[in-house]
């Protein structure tokens, strides 16, 4: 193997000053630390080397057998000058021209020479320039900075709890953080909401919901009720993360407590039961969602559950297409559009999943599902009277959309050989509306995704109007310490390889190989659990609350 492909300049080594609590990667196994870290307030160090490196990097010679690396691992690479770097590994795969396993990791510090994520003019993760290195995987090794017994088990040592920010909450409510601040304000670790006690789910939900949505901000602005002191609790939490970009453990433990229920402390939950008892009991809102059934019978709900057969869909469906044919087999409508839609996807608890890869649809049309609302014919444009589930997966009529026809395109629609036999049913179109009137269109923006796997909740969500503007957000990113004597380390990263991602056209979408996607790609495509979508014309407002 040429010397091109993996070395890199070890000339000029920036470290920047390193806190012994936040200097970790993304190792979700328990780890101590060894005590010679530098400590906080200690100056930057240089580490300059005499020549440029020229040769391939070493791997590190140990006495220990080797350990299998995943995503997440934290190693080192040591050259054969013997200089060594630390960082996490962020990817696993084959580069485009090479061959073997490789590792994308992601350095502790900055190294002249190394990328941002992009490895020629791929792009396989995401983080701050010149901290990117790819080298084969066999030239990594395990993180030698851990103190390990001669049993291998970790040695506990007291934990001191880490630095937290003073935060007093002034009378004023914070709103959400402007696209501009958020990368200097939110990214990195220690940021977001840490994590404590199966708290993943709420976490994830919290951040999702108030760091950057503008939907529920009207709701957080609502004057502060002395008699709740939950929703007190609550508006703490949303203006410490959007002032100061981070909530302790402690802040969010309180807030728990007060749910009126011990097993919200404990126990593993999943986000559409916290999202039920924070709009009802702690905001005060009436569900967010009105459904009409056939038989009539209108219901509320505060997230909308898909429900359908698995032969119903093809291989990679869109949320569009999940949430078009859900409503149309079990015959539901929106009586009117909500301000919010949760949309869950189709499961059997949280460890089985119907779809191995789900693409989320950007903007969700709802036009088609509003009751008595009038709707335009698939085929001319002219005002629709009937619709058809039959025809929903019809692959020569675009399949997974909503197919409705005025009269005379029903009939004609209809007259095929191999669709005589469905069953269009009439359709309730106002009185007033003229055969030929165009037909509004509503569309909801997607502003978050929360994600599952082995039972840990993690989210993406969309900050700014910009299509690169996604974060991703682990409440329990890192550990520092032992389970009894350690806390985990939040962590937030930018995310622009999503948005390059979804502003394909849906048709190379459809097309696409998730597993050859970036790494955060592929987790939000394999392991998303619910679609969070907003109304950019419909707020919620005091409006909304019960009385």
């Amino acid at each position: 193997m040429s010397q091109k492909e993996i070395s890199y300049d070890f000339l000029t080594i920036s470290l920047p000053t390193i806190s012994p609590h936040l200097s970790l990667g993304l190792n979700r196994k328990a780890v101590t630390r060894i005590n010679s870290m530098p400590n906080i307030g200690s100056r930057a160090r240089q580490v300059r080397e005499s020549q440029t490196e020229q040769s391939v990097i070493q791997s590190q010679s140990s006495n220990t057998s080797p350990v299998p690396l995943e995503v997440g691992s934290m190693v080192e690479v040591v050259s054969n000058t013997r200089v060594t770097v630390y960082g996490v590994v962020r990817w696993l795969g084959v580069p485009v021209g090479k061959s073997g396993e490789w590792a994308g990791i992601e350095l502790d510090y900055e190294v002249k020479g190394c990328s941002d994520g992009k490895y020629g003019s791929q792009r396989y993760f995401t983080c701050r320039g010149s901290r990117a290195l790819f080298v084969p995987i066999t030239k990594c090794s395990p993180d030698s900075r851990f103190v390990h017994s001669s049993t291998g088990r970790e040695i506990s040592k007291p934990i001191e709890t880490p630095p937290v920010p003073p935060f007093e909450d002034s009378d004023g409510d914070a709103p959400p953080v402007p696209e501009s601040e958020v990368l200097s304000l939110l990214v990195g670790k220690m940021k977001g909401i840490q994590g404590h006690i199966n708290s993943c789910y709420l976490d994830a939900t919290l951040f999702s919901l108030f760091s950057s949505a503008v939907t529920l901000d009207n709701i957080c602005q609502k004057p502060a009720d002395t008699e709740r002191p939950i929703t007190c609790t609550l508006r703490k939490i949303v203006n410490r993360l959007r002032r100061q970009g981070f909530v302790p453990a402690e802040s969010v433990m309180h807030f728990r407590t007060q749910l009126g229920c011990d097993t919200f402390q404990t126990d593993e939950k999943d986000p559409e039961e916290f999202i039920t008892v924070l709009f009802q009991k702690v905001l005060c809102i009436e569900p967010l969602l009105k459904l009409k059934s056939k038989s009539e019978t209108s219901q509320g709900a505060y997230t909308f559950q898909i429900f359908l057969e698995k032969e119903q869909m093809g291989q990679l469906p869109t949320v569009q297409q999940l949430l078009d044919t859900s409503c149309m087999s079990g015959d539901l409508k929106f009586e009117e559009v909500p301000s919010c839609l949760l949309v869950q996807m189709p499961r059997f608890g949280n460890k089985y999943k119907m779809f191995s890869h789900i693409i989320p649809s950007t903007e969700l049309d709802i036009t088609d599902l509003l009751y008595n609302s009038p709707r335009e014919c698939f085929i001319c444009g002219n005002v629709a009277e009937y619709e058809c589930l039959q025809c929903l997966p019809d692959r020569k009529l675009q399949p997974g959309r909503v197919k409705q026809y005025c009269p005379t395109c029903n009939t004609q629609v209809h007259s095929h050989p191999l669709r005589q036999d469905h069953s269009p049913k009439a359709l309730a179109v106002p009185a007033d509306v003229a055969a030929d009137t165009s037909v509004p269109r509503h569309m909801m923006q997607l502003f978050a995704v929360l994600c599952i796997h082995t039972s840990h909740y993690v989210s993406f969500v969309k900050y700014g109007s910009d299509p690169h503007s996604w974060l991703f957000f682990d409440s329990m990113a890192d550990r520092y310490g032992d389970d009894q004597h350690g806390y985990n380390i939040p962590e937030i990263r930018a995310c622009p390889e999503l948005g390059d991602f979804l502003i394909q056209p849906e048709e190379e979408l459809a097309r696409a190989n998730p597993t050859q996607a970036p790494e955060l790609v592929r987790r939000l495509l394999c392991d998303s659990y619910m679609f969070l979508y907003q109304s950019p014309t419909k707020p919620l407002s005091k409006t909304n609350h019960q009385e």
